[in-house]
């Protein structure tokens, strides 16, 4: 895996677009991304030109987030309560608490993947033996895993760590690296690095070996010459399933490098090169939006997002993206106070003779200090 030293641990002194205005441009990004490619979800370049020629805005008439938006809200609440200590008991507990066992009848809406780990859930399979199913490798995690990237604003190993808790529940292999790849990628944009350290900080979590760096290269080799050329190097012809994590995300990181991270291009080339274009949308947008922030996202997409409908997570319904974004800017703050904390206690014992820092407790919030909206 290549070195991730070239990325900075936290924005630049000065810089101009703040924690929270990233963190709320990754969020918001991919609530609109999501809305603005649900329409051309499994469609052709030439089937979306048929229908509506390039498209440049909604075409929906009442536009929405879908599943990823809702799965994306689960993640970030469940990140918001547990923070750095999270562990795949956790994301099991939650799997069951907010979907698997409420008496809702079928299970609405997403995809493959999610659908064969709530049936391993309910039969009594835990973690990981709940992801093993035949679609482990979908970009399912990677379509929640911003708001991982968020929390570990800076720190993209540590942002591939969590996420990787977070998707052992449902994916393994190339699903896991996509995810990684993403969290990774949206880390290293929340500290303001340039695109070009974003993709690398993507590579640099995921085997240079593996399915997902080897699409993920051949995007970035095609990025300069546009859509086209970045489709045509990454899309398996005549695969039947769009939701390859390998495929989905290299779309997503070279619709960001071809537009060099600004929000519209990057959303709208995910758009128009079709395949799953609600999650490749998705990810560019959170990828831009936490290299530009939220001010860069263009007003009339930004307004038309509004809380989860809930009609794929019924427990999402009421959340908006913005509140989760808040959370976990929050939720990052606290945990850096109490690390320096720490670290200037450490500092102390060590002057005063003492042997160390003291233990501190897991780096979950307190009944007193929770933050507010974290249970559905």
């Amino acid at each position: 895996m290549a070195s991730t030293a070239c990325i900075p641990p936290a924005a630049a002194p000065g810089d101009a677009v703040g924690l929270r205005e990233r963190a709320r441009g990754a969020l918001l990004g991919l609530a609109v991304g999501d809305a603005l490619g649900a329409p051309a979800e499994n469609m052709k370049p030439s089937e979306i030109r048929a229908r509506w020629g390039r498209i440049t805005g909604y075409v929906a008439r009442k536009p929405a987030g879908t599943d990823d938006t809702e799965y994306a809200i689960f993640s970030g609440l469940l990140l918001a309560r547990y923070g750095s200590a999270l562990t795949p008991a956790h994301v099991e507990t939650a799997w069951h608490e907010w979907i698997a066992d409420r008496e809702e009848g079928p299970f609405r809406g997403a995809g493959f993947s999610e659908r064969g780990t709530l049936e391993n859930l309910r039969r009594g399979l835990a973690a990981p033996i709940s992801a093993q199913h035949r679609h482990a490798w979908s970009d399912g995690l990677a379509m929640r895993a911003a708001p991982y990237g968020v929390f570990a604003a800076g720190r993209p190993a540590e942002a591939a760590r969590l996420v990787a808790i977070d998707g052992s529940v449902s994916h393994d292999g190339e699903g896991i690296y996509g995810g990684q790849a993403v969290a990774a990628g949206v880390a290293a944009a929340m500290a303001g690095a340039p695109t070009v350290a974003v993709v690398a900080s993507a590579l640099a979590v995921v085997p240079d070996d593996s399915w997902t760096a080897r699409c993920l290269r051949r995007a970035m080799t095609a990025a300069h010459r546009g859509e086209r050329a970045v489709r045509s190097a990454v899309v398996i012809g005549g695969y039947p399933w769009t939701d390859l994590a390998p495929e989905a995300v290299a779309l997503a990181f070279g619709a960001y490098a071809a537009a060099d991270g600004d929000f519209t291009d990057a959303v709208l080339t995910a758009v128009n090169m079709g395949r799953d274009a609600d999650t490749t949308a998705a990810v560019a947008g959170a990828l831009a939006g936490a290299t530009q922030g939220a001010a860069a996202i263009p007003t009339e997409w930004a307004s038309a997002i509004g809380p989860a409908h809930g009609s794929c997570l019924p427990a999402m319904a009421g959340h908006h993206v913005l509140e989760v974004a808040d959370l976990l800017t929050r939720r990052a703050e606290e945990a850096q106070r109490g690390a320096e904390g720490a670290q200037r206690g450490a500092e102390a014992g060590t002057r005063s003779g003492g042997t160390g820092a003291p233990s501190l407790g897991p780096a979950t919030p307190t009944d007193r200090d929770e933050p507010t909206g974290v249970t559905p």
